[in-house]
Formats: C-alpha cells, structure tokens, sequence
C-alpha cells in the first residue's frame, strides 16, 4: 500500500507518517528523500516511481509531500491523504521549529501557500491539529487487508 501524506509545512503530515508507520509497519519517505536512491535526479526519480508502484501491491510506503509539483510521483492506486491546519496553528508551530521567531518574509509565505492543497482529490482529510491519528490508523489497516478496497478508495 502506498500512502501519500500530502500537506503544508508544519500541518501535522510527520507527527502522521509517524504514528501510521507504526500501526502498518511503513517505511517513511520525506520530500526528495528519493534523490538518495542514484547518483542523477531522473535515475532516482525512476527508481523511487517504481518503487512506489511495486509497492501499492506489496509492501507499505508512506509518501509525505508538501511540494505540488511531487504529487505527480504518487502512482494510481495510492491513498491520498491531505493533512491540513489553520494558519494560526501552522504559524505558531513554524514559529517553534525556528526557535521561536517568525521573520515576516516567512509569515508572508506561511499566508501564500495556505490552502494550496486543500482543492484535490483525496481519500482522507485529517485535520493536522486535532485529528484522530488512531480511527484513521484503524481504517488504513482495513485498507491494507483488503488491497482491491484500497486500490477503489485511492481511484474514487
């Protein structure tokens, strides 16, 4: 099964990769982490493409993108899930990773991207700051005993 953990900086995509890799056993890949899998970025590309479709039937990978233009790598089949937060909540989080400063060029960027995902199609919404990681971990591994199940959610 491949998951795809779709979201904005600091929504809460990591904190669920984290808590879905443990209740499936999922190896985790982050962003570009892929670029590691050959010496060239299209050989890597390729690499990791087929490796994601080997694994929608066997295997679980969970994909966590907050780049648009990295979607284009989930194959057909993937779970879609677009974890999401209110800005305020993104801020104050960003606001945390960077030892507690905002510069006002990065709130303005926080602003820009905000809702940039939120028009796709997706098999789950999980609400990054007060979602409930266990009822979504419980139906993934529904998902995953049943991989024709996963496949229909993934295309509807």
């Amino acid at each position: 099964m491949v998951i795809g953990i779709i979201g904005e900086n600091c929504s809460g995509k990591s904190t669920l990769a984290g808590e879905i890799s443990r209740a499936l056993g999922a190896e985790v890949v982050t962003g570009r982490d892929y670029l590691r899998l050959a010496k060239t970025e299209s050989e890597a590309e390729a690499l990791f493409r087929d490796k994601l479709r080997r694994a929608v039937s066997e295997g679980n990978v969970i994909y966590v993108i907050s780049e648009p233009e990295l979607l284009k790598l989930l194959p057909e089949g993937a779970i879609r899930i677009l974890v999401s937060a209110d800005l305020d909540t993104i801020k104050e989080r960003f606001r945390a990773r960077m030892h507690g400063g905002l510069p006002a060029p990065v709130e303005a960027m926080l602003e820009k991207k905000h809702g940039m995902f939120d028009d796709g199609n997706y098999s789950f919404r999980f609400d990054g700051a007060s979602g409930d990681a266990a009822s979504l971990c419980a139906e993934l591994q529904k998902h995953a005993s049943a991989p024709s199940a996963a496949t229909e959610t993934a295309s509807a």
